[in-house]
């Protein structure tokens, strides 16, 4: 059904229907073999052990690609507008793609650096995961402002704004819980040292990473009306 989707509005939704199946395929298959407790696992314990961290890997490795192509889109998008509407700096909107760039390269380490193999560089590829993805949709909801109401209606900016408060609003007691965290585990059981911390930074992480997928989610319709071509040259000198 997605190839059927006008223009290239099934990048946004392939992204949409990865990333969501990503998550749940892993924490389905973490909590049945028992490596998890079903309430509120991080994200990233679903995927520690086999085999759910090769699905786990995989998977989240293409979500880093669809959301790089999808962010790369967007920035194309938003450039042929103010083209002609002028209603922003263009280095804002090349400085908003780096940044959602950069949180894409820190989704493809926390997928290839497991938490208990090397958790300093898991850790920090999380954070600039979800530290640039929080930057990245409030910059793009200022955008889709400045844009309104030519290129996006009143309720798209109200609902992209309203995700990036939600998201800027659980980003930071998930960081500050999970920095008073003292060990690094996936078996946690409920009253042990930590797991208050470990429990609301774990459903603040849930609650920002699909914040980030229901902000994609808007994305749809503004690739509906839009055609990608790929220009071929020959050159005889070659």
């Amino acid at each position: 059904m997605l190839c059927f989707m006008p223009g290239v509005a099934f990048i946004p939704a392939l992204l949409v229907c990865w990333s969501s199946a990503a998550f749940i395929i892993s924490y389905v298959i973490a909590v049945l073999g028992g490596h998890v407790e079903p309430l509120v696992p991080y994200i990233s314990d679903t995927g520690t052990k086999p085999p759910e961290s090769g699905i786990f890997g995989f998977m989240i490795n293409i979500s880093a690609f669809l959301g790089a192509a999808t962010m790369y889109i967007r920035y194309l998008i938003t450039e042929k507008q103010n083209e002609s509407s002028h209603f922003m700096s263009p280095s804002c909107n090349l400085i908003t793609l780096c940044i959602g760039l950069l949180g894409c390269i820190g989704m493809g380490i926390v997928a290839n650096f497991q938490e208990l193999s090397v958790p300093s560089v898991h850790d920090g590829g999380a954070l600039v995961a979800f530290g640039s993805g929080v930057v990245y949709i409030t910059l793009q909801s200022v955008i889709s402002f400045k844009s309104c109401p030519q290129w996006n209606s009143h309720s798209t900016c109200y609902i992209r704004m309203a995700i990036s408060i939600v998201s800027w609003i659980a980003v930071i007691p998930m960081i500050a819980c999970a920095s008073l965290i003292s060990i690094t585990k996936v078996d946690w059981i409920p009253g042990e040292k930590d797991y208050t911390y470990h429990f609301v930074s774990a459903i603040c992480e849930w609650t920002v990473a699909f914040g980030f997928i229901f902000f994609f989610l808007t994305f749809i319709r503004d690739f509906q009306g839009v055609t990608l071509r790929i220009l071929t040259e020959m050159h005889e000198d070659f």
